[in-house]
């Protein structure tokens, strides 16, 4: 048997593995912290709701590949500190995000979620890595749907040129 068979766990993440996945929870730090801040600027309840499922899984999704890393005696990145709540009203109207802005911003950070995922997952060897980024795939596209739905719902989203197709007869 080789190094690289048997219990995926025990086998050693290569350098882009480990490289990925830091690189991720970095950024889901972030996110965290980023979507926190924006949940102070919002004032539809139904947004309020998404950015905190969206919180929320970011949160699971650090602990796992925290987890991961840890196993693999690799060094953590530094998360956020959280931000402080505020009351909407507390933030000058000129200062504030409009809940169309946080629903596109909160949009394409699940958009770059999804690439991330698709990227490791296509360089990763590693089953349970890859799996593991496959779940927070499809609960990434799961999340962007419903924001896509409340976008729809609102009248928030701003769509490119449609292409309507020309009826010859």
């Amino acid at each position: 048997m080789g190094i690289l068979s048997g219990n995926p766990q025990e086998e050693p993440m290569h350098y882009g593995e480990v490289f990925s996945a830091w690189e991720y929870l970095m950024v889901a730090n972030k996110a965290i912290a980023d979507h926190q801040m924006l949940m102070n600027h919002v004032g539809d309840g139904d947004l309020k709701k998404l950015l905190k499922d969206a919180v929320e899984q970011a949160q699971q999704e650090a602990k796992q590949v925290s987890e991961v890393l840890t196993q693999n005696g690799v060094g953590l990145p530094p998360a956020a500190p959280e931000p402080p709540s505020v009351d909407l009203e507390d933030i000058p109207v000129g200062a504030r995000f409009q809940d169309p802005d946080v629903a596109a911003a909160a949009s394409a950070k699940v958009a770059a979620g999804l690439v991330a995922c698709s990227q490791i997952m296509g360089t990763s060897i590693r089953e349970d890595i890859v799996m593991m980024f496959g779940q927070f795939h499809m609960n990434k596209a799961a999340l962007g749907g419903k924001f896509l739905k409340l976008t729809k719902e609102k009248g928030w989203l701003v769509p490119p040129p449609l292409h309507h197709a020309s009826k010859s007869d």
